[in-house]
């Protein structure tokens, strides 16, 4: 049975659904009273990010080993998926989100059309949606569904784009003007006579990290209740074996790729309310890497860029329907194994495509800089006694923000810049850095936006910081001091902290005064009240310049060979525990 509306899906799909597992055993007696159980093998992978040829630096290595690639991650799931036809049709592949979006210029420069393709090829069958692949808004986003040349840029490949063979799953994000699911909720494929549902959500929180532009006429709705929702209709069609894919998870404190130490994050919730009848989720977003059992439910996350696949085996009643048990292990794609030759000629062909824009040299570096947060402040401790520390600048975060500072203080008048971290992509290494380097660290082709700010504005902003858990990178312009000892502003009232020490903020060595106004630039993300900086919204004068992207080519070109700058700009009122 086919959903209506639905263009097409993997072949072996019976209708649209959902489910979530865990490494459990749901009923351990129940594979004793009937006929044999019927074997499942799910494939897993989240955070793909259009990491085409293998990711580089610390991106690239996951517990030691260099990791990743898509010719080697369709080896591995090849592998994974076993040697008999029986193994390959009782195995389903599915994501969990944000496998396009802040994707190295390979993917990037042609819309992210090659990753679709790669997926394609790897055999993936469902993925929820992501935050990311909102980035260029609904329509796109369709697109990406359903084929077809790009409205501005065409096919820039020379080949039709024939669109994603798998289904794209989108249960909590709904046309506003409608109230239906942009795509599909759900779906469901029949193994040996069972059904297993699959549910698709991103995070709820969506509309706070994407631009406004690419969530416009969208609505997202909590994801518990919207599971519930989905499995309720499941089980009314006779699934009880249900999967939850959600773009939204945790993070660990010291485990490793299958461990569940010290789990905490938004998933923790989600899971503990989502419905019993709801065996396993596949989560994402966080870019880690764990196996947990949440409230009964096998939660699993294969960190990012491929570099992992989790495989799940799940034991299901052939009478019931119901899981019995349900594993998980996290398998590193290693690239001692063969590449794989459709991956090969893929990447080859879209190469060829760019051509020597890729490889052009636009500076260098006298070392690496990296986008390692350091610690500031420790802020307490946690459950287990271990002090917890709010990060603070980057090397790379800062050479931004610089960047973006000289870009426009001359036309725009600005005298300060700040730079989201989430925006700050990858490392750069010591040498020439090329534009497909360059490109990869800022991938987002976001716009700079200078606006004015009062100083009241910001010191609000630099308090809201504490309140949203992310510090924002600011230009050598700017100095000011924290006191770890200081409340954090809540989330109703981001002016009411007092983290950020009064009469500390100086710009170009100035005091900042409450009443005076300056000319501040950020990128059109964050001016759009992205990452939760509602102060921002109310400055004033927006002036739009070139593309981040472009200023920190510029100033590459210009300062070369650039060093990490001094983390200097943020200092604290005591001296920082040692972690």
């Amino acid at each position: 049975m086919s959903v209506p509306g639905m263009r097409r899906a993997a072949v072996g799909l019976v209708a649209l659904a959902a489910t979530a597992l865990g490494t459990v055993a749901v009923n351990p007696n129940q594979a004793e009273a009937g006929p044999k159980p019927v074997d499942v093998k799910l494939l897993a992978i989240n955070d793909f990010h259009g990491n085409l040829e293998p990711p580089t630096g610390s991106s690239g290595t996951i517990e030691g080993k260099p990791a990743g690639g898509a010719e080697y991650l369709a080896t591995q799931l090849a592998k994974l998926r076993g040697t008999t036809e029986e193994e390959r049709e009782r195995t389903i592949t599915v994501a969990a989100g944000d496998l396009i979006g802040a994707s190295p210029l390979l993917s990037a420069a042609f819309h992210d059309e090659p990753t679709v393709e790669e997926m394609n090829l790897a055999g993936l069958e469902f993925t929820s949606v992501g935050n990311h692949e909102f980035d260029e808004g609904a329509s796109e986003l369709l697109r990406m569904q359903n084929g077809g040349c790009h409205p501005v840029d065409g096919c820039a490949d020379g080949t039709p784009f024939e669109g994603a063979k798998f289904q794209y799953l989108s249960a909590n994000a709904f046309t506003t003007a409608t109230g239906q699911p942009l795509l599909p909720p759900y779906g469901i494929k029949k193994v040996d006579g069972v059904k297993v549902g699959f549910i698709g959500m991103t995070l709820e929180g969506t509309p706070q990290i994407v631009s406004q532009q690419g969530v416009a006429g969208l609505t997202f709705a909590d994801e518990a209740e919207i599971a519930n929702k989905y499995a309720r209709i499941l089980r009314a069609q006779g699934v009880q074996a249900i999967v939850v894919l959600l773009h939204e998870g945790g993070v660990q404190n010291g485990g490793g790729i299958n461990d569940c130490t010290g789990f905490s994050g938004p998933i923790v919730d989600i899971a503990n309310r989502m419905d019993p009848s709801i065996d396993v989720i596949v989560s994402g977003h966080t870019h880690a890497a764990y196996n947990c059992n949440i409230n009964g439910k096998l939660v699993t996350s294969a960190s990012s860029f491929g570099r992992l696949v989790t495989d799940i085996d799940l034991q299901i009643d052939r009478k019931s329907g119901d899981v019995i048990t349900a594993k998980a292990n996290n398998v590193v794609v290693t690239r001692d194994v063969p590449k794989d030759p459709a991956s090969t000629e893929l990447i080859n062909r879209y190469k060829t495509a760019l051509g020597p824009v890729a490889d052009k040299v636009v500076g260098e570096t006298t070392a690496a800089i990296t986008k390692t947060q350091e610690n500031l402040y420790q802020t307490g401790v946690d459950a287990n006694g271990k002090p917890t520390y709010q990060t603070g600048e980057s090397p790379l975060g800062n050479l931004i923000a610089d960047a973006q500072l000289a870009a426009t203080d001359n036309e725009q008048n600005a005298v300060a810049a700040f730079m989201n971290p989430g925006g700050v992509r990858a490392d750069l290494d010591a040498g020439p850095v090329t534009y497909a380097e360059a490109f990869t660290v800022q991938p987002f082709a976001n716009n700079l936006v200078t606006l004015d700010l009062t100083g009241a504005q910001l010191y609000c902003m630099l308090e809201q910081q504490f309140t949203v858990a992310r510090v924002l990178y600011a230009s050598s312009t700017v100095h000011y001091v924290v006191d770890p000892n200081g409340t954090t502003a809540a989330a109703g009232a981001p002016c009411s902290g007092s983290r950020v020490v009064r009469g500390s903020l100086t710009i170009d060595g100035a005091p900042v005064t409450d009443a005076a106004t300056y000319r501040v630039t950020v990128n059109n993300f964050l001016a759009g009240g992205g990452d939760g900086f509602s102060v921002l919204t109310g400055g004033t004068n927006l002036v739009t310049g070139m593309i981040d992207l472009d200023a920190f080519v510029a100033y590459l070109t210009a300062q070369s060979p650039v060093s990490a700058p001094a983390l200097n700009r943020i200092q604290t009122t005591t001296e920082v525990p040692a972690a």
